[in-house]
């Protein structure tokens, strides 16, 4: 149940409605502050509350509404049609992700190999106009004898290319026992496809204040998926990305996986939570990544997830899906183009530079 409250409400007023609501009927009263509305989201048994009842008790209450989806705190009712934003502080200052913003770039290799090749590709993408460092220190693998990742020495790595650059930086948990660590490098931690229903991985990292990206799974329907978020979100954390990575389905003799971008519309219609898509694991070949790249800003996305490596035919993993540097910024400028159309687009930093030379 969401309840608006009418627009220049005292706070004070807001806190008191608040208290009555807890005190009365036992929930959770959660407050998120809109462009234009201040919204209070009941979560609990709701089922007893009578909506004119809450009504009628405060002449500040403009209208109160039930909300019929399992994921409450997910929903786009939550928020009465408002989309959210994640704000992430990295180096250079605070990425902002949602619908009313420019398309932020994640770019990066499937895993960190070496200092060398991490910093390189960092220089490289952020060069290009990504925001965003991704790459794997622990990495799930379908095969035990399959690399693995270098674990923990990897995240030092990261965090070199982190200081070389100042990206912020995506990366995989797979343990909740390496969260500690983890987040000491990771400005935005990735729960990725095979753990998106490892619902005590979810607990803890919604219990903690990084943002955090959650993968869809590999057969995971689009509610199972959200509820997937729900619980982060109900365990606190309100700063969740929803990365789009390709589904399983009948046919996966010429693509990795089938990507879904239908689902975009989908998730802009049922959620308020920003929308990431995965062309590179989507396809899981480099020659058809662009074209979904384009085709995923086309539909909407928020944000785009791209692998990069500078030698792909060498790469410990995912080489196949993999762009080089030199195809990832003809991508960039191809999409430039797209995105300035929609208006969802933000020149990097060597191009603004350029036009203000000139």
């Amino acid at each position: 149940m969401i309840i608006i409250v009418k627009n220049g409400t005292p706070v004070d007023e807001v806190t008191r409605i608040s208290k009555e609501l807890r005190d009365a009927w036992g929930v959770t009263v959660e407050k998120s502050v809109g462009k234009h509305k201040v919204i209070l989201g009941l979560v609990g048994d709701t089922a007893t509350i009578d909506p004119l009842q809450v009504q009628n008790s405060s002449p500040w209450i403009e209208q109160v509404l039930r909300v019929e989806r399992p994921f409450k705190r997910a929903s786009r009712e939550f928020r009465h049609g408002e989309a959210s934003e994640v704000v992430v502080p990295t180096p250079n200052g605070s990425v902002y992700i949602g619908e009313q913003h420019p398309v932020v770039l994640v770019a990066g290799p499937c895993s960190v190999e070496n200092e060398a090749m991490i910093v390189e590709t960092a220089k490289r993408v952020k060069a290009a106009g990504a925001k965003f460092l991704r790459g794997g220190a622990y990495k799930p693998r379908t095969s035990p004898y399959a690399f693995q990742g270098y674990g923990e020495s990897a995240l030092d790595l990261l965090a070199a290319a982190r200081e070389a650059t100042g990206l912020g930086i995506i990366t995989e948990l797979m343990d909740a026992a390496d969260l500690p660590a983890l987040s000491r490098v990771a400005d935005v931690i990735q729960v990725g496809a095979r753990n998106m229903q490892n619902f005590s991985l979810l607990k803890k990292v919604g219990a903690q204040d990084k943002p955090v990206l959650i993968k869809r799974g590999m057969s995971a329907t689009i509610d199972e998926w959200l509820m997937a978020a729900e619980y982060i979100l109900a365990a606190g954390n309100p700063n969740v990305i929803l990365c789009e990575r390709g589904i399983r389905t009948f046919d996966a003799k010429y693509v990795r996986n089938t990507l879904d971008l239908s689902v975009i519309p989908v998730l802009r219609k049922l959620t308020h939570l920003p929308i990431m898509i995965d062309p590179s694991h989507g396809t899981g070949n480099s020659e058809y990544v662009a074209p979904m790249a384009m085709a995923s800003l086309a539909a909407g996305a928020d944000s785009l997830m791209i692998e990069v490596h500078p030698n792909p035919t060498k790469a410990l993993s995912d080489g196949p899906q993999s762009l080089t540097p030199e195809k990832f910024d003809r991508l960039v400028q191809e999409m430039s183009v797209l995105g300035k159309v929609i208006g969802r687009w933000s020149e990097p930093e060597k191009q603004r530079a350029l036009v203000a030379s000139v």
